[in-house]
């Protein structure tokens, strides 16, 4: 039978090879019509007699990156749309049927009764990987870049195709929780190590080695399918399991805060089906599975962090007919930690830097910031010494602006001062090419006022990292009132080329990211003055899902940064947009006592030179002795740090500086950490629901003050029920590249 996806081969031993290749995709995934074929293929093998083993592997250079999950969002509204129809209780047979369809089959394959060996020529995640475990046999190539994985937890998801199941039947059940709530991907020899895989050999003697163990008598049968068959952890009740299952439910609930219910679902899948015959215990996780795709959360966080993110990755707020930029020399502006990051994110992306900073010294000193971290990278196993002097040969450190002339692109990263940056602005202008683009890398101030500094205004675009820029995700491409589309175009080339995800705002005071995470760290401040507890404010920071609480976060970027911004504000737009308390409270940690924050060892922590970081106790002589903790409702402040940001990122899209739901939400957790589970700020209204959210930012209000009221926008958009992604549906932009 000819496939669409899959090739069949058998050869003379009568082992039979599986290639998948999906005809129209750049890498190999899951699709309804992909899990069709590879069912029928299962049936048709099994009921060959002449076919007495099977290899499956890859006709691209990697496995499979797994699941579609646009399939799993369309399945999604499948569901509801039969909630509507038919009812709940048949919307509910589908979705069971259909999220477990995958599952059925790799169990079909495992106890056809013929070997299959899984040849993972390439990286292999999720539901690929959960594929190759269902085999009686995994052998890998011995590609630096291959890698094996179970990432659904990051989306919101679980492994729901035999992951929970399979995986504590190898490895003991400790390791295999920790791998399964962390969703990270693991190398070839740390996979052997943990008996996840069988063999490492070279690529081209892959399915050579794969057909040979079914040749010399491999069986198919998994050990649990054996009698006798024992658990490598022990028994769920057992003094082994009882050491892992309780401290793995308070780990959960300490990271986790009960906020991801499909991690969750994680540990009741294993908890539940190591108690369990194999059939039973894949039942069980189906059943898990389909629960969690009902969930907001799942919803959410697909739509955010995999659709739109793909999305956003591919080029979907590029300008269309704007030619494809050849980026081959960048030059980096000011050689601090910013810019050293920058250096080396671009060098190891492939394209030569010039890193230029006020004296040869100081250059000198980013280019060992860059040399620094690839050093982290070798101490890791990621990178090695010859990538190193690869890297290194592309940067050149200089303090001669002359250098820079033939660049196709500037990143200017000095010190946000408007002198220091109208100096080296000049100074590049003199320099460069006319077809060369100027980029700031600027958090607060506004592009177009920097541009009127430059000679050419529409070459100018803001280009807003992150700190540390080796780690964070997001870049912020800042268009200003003048700023042409080749601009913008060039600087979401360059991102895609350093393999970030960019979003594109509009100019505005703090753009977008900036302006939002001042909300959080203000209502921080709100709380402190009002009483709460410093350790409450910041536990309850993370417990609304925010990676860190909202006093450290602001000791991390500088209290003093902090307060330069507050006055800047002042003076530009009045008193009446300051709150007093925040003014007073930033006024004496900043001009009379001291404190910087983490940048001086001191702010509202203290981080002596061993030891841990403390809160600082002698915040309460400024803002007086903090209440009972139990005096507060904990719900009220999880709520009040959400919804500061979400009424904050309302206001952006009312002002047009976000023009694009999908960038709102992708930056609010990338940029500054939104809570994952929610999908990102615009998400937390929507599966809130308007109407309900701006009930809930007037009862805050009612309280709180004005700084809570809903803006002109959300109140229109629950008149009229609207969400979000409904009134401001994304454009799909065909021409993305793919």
């Amino acid at each position: 039978m000819a496939y669409k996806n899959f090739k069949v081969d058998v050869d003379g031993d009568g082992i039979a090879l599986v290639t998948w290749n999906m005809p129209d995709r750049s890498m190999n995934v899951f699709s309804a019509d992909v899990m069709t074929e590879l069912s029928k293929i299962v049936d048709e093998v099994s009921a060959d007699a002449k076919i007495k083993g099977v290899v499956v592997t890859s006709g691209k250079d990697t496995f499979s990156g797994g699941a579609d999950l646009t399939m799993l969002e369309t399945m999604g509204d499948t569901f509801k749309k039969l909630i509507k129809d038919k009812g709940e209780e048949e919307a509910n047979k589908f979705l069971f049927e259909q999220s477990s369809a995958m599952s059925r089959t790799y169990r079909k394959l495992e106890t056809s009764g013929k070997p299959w060996v899984a040849a993972v020529n390439g990286t292999a995640m999720g539901g690929a990987f959960e594929l190759a475990l269902a085999c009686h046999h995994r052998v890998v190539s011995d590609n630096p870049k291959l890698r094996l994985g179970l990432p659904e937890v990051k989306v919101g998801l679980f492994p729901g195709a035999g992951g929970t199941q399979r995986v504590p039947r190898i490895v003991p059940t400790q390791d295999a929780l920790q791998m399964l709530f962390r969703g990270e991907a693991l190398k070839a020899d740390k996979a052997k190590t943990m008996k996840l895989i069988d063999q490492i050999v070279p690529q081209d003697k892959l399915v050579e080695t794969a057909k040979a163990w079914i040749k010399a008598g491999g069986k198919g049968v998994q050990p649990w399918d054996v009698d006798g068959f024992k658990l490598p952890g022990g028994p769920v009740f057992s003094k082994g399991g009882m050491m892992v299952f309780p401290p793995a439910n308070a780990i959960y609930r300490r990271e986790t805060y009960d906020n991801y219910p499909a991690a969750k679902a994680i540990l009741q899948c294993v908890y539940d089906g190591l108690q369990l015959p194999m059939d039973l215990a894949l039942k069980v996780e189906s059943r898990w599975f389909a629960h969690i795709l009902k969930s907001k959360e799942a919803a959410a966080m697909i739509r955010s962090l995999f659709i739109s993110m793909q999305e956003l990755n591919k080029g979907a707020r590029r300008p269309e007919g704007v030619p494809a930029s050849n980026i081959k020399k960048v030059a980096i502006l000011g050689a601090g930690f910013m810019g050293a990051g920058v250096a080396y994110v671009t060098a190891d992306a492939g394209i030569e830097v010039v890193l230029v900073d006020r004296d040869q010294a100081s250059a000198d000193k980013g280019k060992a910031h860059v040399e620094s971290v690839i050093d982290g990278r070798i101490k890791k196993g990621r990178a090695t010494a010859a990538d190193k002097e690869k890297l290194l040969a592309r940067v050149k450190a200089t303090a001669n602006y002359d250098d820079i002339k033939d660049v196709d692109l500037v990143v200017e990263a000095v010190f946000e001062d408007r002198k220091v940056k109208a100096e080296v602005i000049a100074k590049v202008d003199a320099v460069i090419g006319k077809d060369a683009t100027f980029g700031s890398n600027t958090s607060t101030l506004p592009i177009t006022s920097l541009a009127d500094m430059s000679k050419d205004k529409k070459r100018f675009v803001g280009i807003h990292f992150f700190s540390p820029v080796e780690k964070m995700m997001l870049v912020e491409i800042i268009k200003g009132k003048e700023t042409g589309d080749k601009a913008v175009a060039v600087a979401l080339d360059y991102v895609r080329a350093i393999k970030k995800t960019p979003i594109v705002v509009e100019d505005s005071r703090g753009f977008y990211t900036s302006r939002v995470v001042g909300t959080y760290i203000r209502e921080g401040h709100m709380m402190l003055t009002e009483g709460v507890p410093a350790a409450m404010v910041e536990n309850v920071g993370r417990m609304a899902g925010m990676p860190v609480g909202p006093l450290s976060l602001n000791d991390e970027v500088a209290v003093d940064l902090a307060w330069k911004i507050l006055k800047a504000t002042k003076a530009d737009l009045g008193a009446s947009v300051i709150d007093e308390r925040q003014e007073a409270l930033l006024e004496e940690m900043v001009e009379k006592r001291g404190r910087y924050g983490r940048k001086n060892g001191k702010g509202f922590y203290d981080y002596p030179e061993k030891g841990p970081k403390k809160l600082w106790q002698g915040i309460y002589e400024i803002v007086g002795e903090p209440r009972p903790a139990e005096t507060y409702n904990v719900e009220e402040l999880k709520q009040r740090f959400l919804v500061i940001q979400a009424l904050e990122t309302a206001r952006c899209v009312e002002e047009g500086v976000i023009t694009d739901v999908r960038e709102g939400d992708v930056g609010s957790i990338l940029g500054f950490g939104f809570a994952p589970f929610t999908g990102g700020t615009l998400s937390y209204i929507d599966f809130m629901g308007v109407k309900n959210f701006v009930a809930l930012c007037e009862r805050l209000a009612g309280k709180q003050g004005p700084r809570f009221a809903p803006n002109a926008l959300l109140k229109e958009m629950a008149a009229k029920n609207e969400t979000f992604y409904g009134r401001f549906a994304p454009k799909k932009n065909e021409k993305a590249a793919a």
